[in-house]
């Protein structure tokens, strides 16, 4: 199981594995029914990468820019070292991780805004947005997660999300009913499984990471430095 969610097969992305309580996780591999993520490639590079480990490409996919990343605005582009060498480590913090703090917007005009890309070409103008906050994030996914995911798994549906780091902490927040406050000081690590069995009224019962208790806080660990000058890492 930890061959099949390893940092060497899900390199760019997030996953939230959502089961019923009833549901059991099977000691040699997790089965899944249906998938989803946004419509940027690394995440659904990533999850092409855990349909090819567990064979299971015959499952459903549904893409919405709604489990898109947070748009970062004008510091779209850029590295999280390069805006805390720019800005300074706090601000950066500020703006990644506060709940209600948008930076500035990227003007439609520039070449890093991404929504004139194609899989952007069918959506109502009004609703894309030149930057947003973590609550801007949780905002547009919850439809998603009431319209589609949700009667998945009310269905018994074994649900699969590959998503990325805002979106993930969008959901989290959700299920687990974070403060606007708390959130800010909340890290899920990338590339490490975690898991939500729960109860029919889909709150969670419990949650686990699928992974050791080193490589756990290491990932933590590499979220928190992102943020600083001079980070290394990926």
């Amino acid at each position: 199981m930890k061959k099949c969610y390893s940092r060497k097969t899900t390199p760019a992305d997030l996953l939230f594995l959502l089961v019923s309580h009833e549901s059991l996780i099977k000691a040699e591999g997790i089965e899944f029914d249906v998938a989803y993520t946004s419509v940027l490639k690394r995440a659904i590079k990533t999850l092409y990468l855990i349909q090819e480990e567990l064979d299971c490409h015959w499952i459903p996919v549904h893409k919405s820019w709604r489990l898109n990343e947070r748009h970062h605005g004008a510091l779209q582009g850029l590295s999280k070292s390069e805006m805390a060498e720019k800005y300074g480590v706090e601000k950066v913090k500020m703006w990644r991780r506060s709940y209600h703090v948008r930076p500035d917007p990227l003007d439609k005009t520039n070449e890093r805004y991404c929504f004139n890309a194609k899989p952007y070409a069918g959506m109502d103008q009004s609703m894309i947005p030149d930057c947003e906050s973590l609550k801007d994030t949780v905002e547009r996914l919850l439809p998603y997660w009431y319209d589609e995911i949700a009667p998945a798994i009310k269905c018994g549906k074994r649900v699969l999300i590959v998503a990325h780091g805002n979106s993930c902490r969008s959901l989290v927040k959700f299920l687990e009913n974070i403060s606007d406050d708390d959130i800010i000081n909340v890290e899920v690590p990338q590339g490490i499984p975690l898991v939500y069995e729960l109860g029919e009224d889909l709150r969670p019962v419990k949650h686990y990471y699928l992974g050791s208790a080193e490589e756990l806080a290491a990932g933590k660990a590499k979220q928190i430095n992102q943020g600083k000058p001079n980070f290394k890492g990926y």
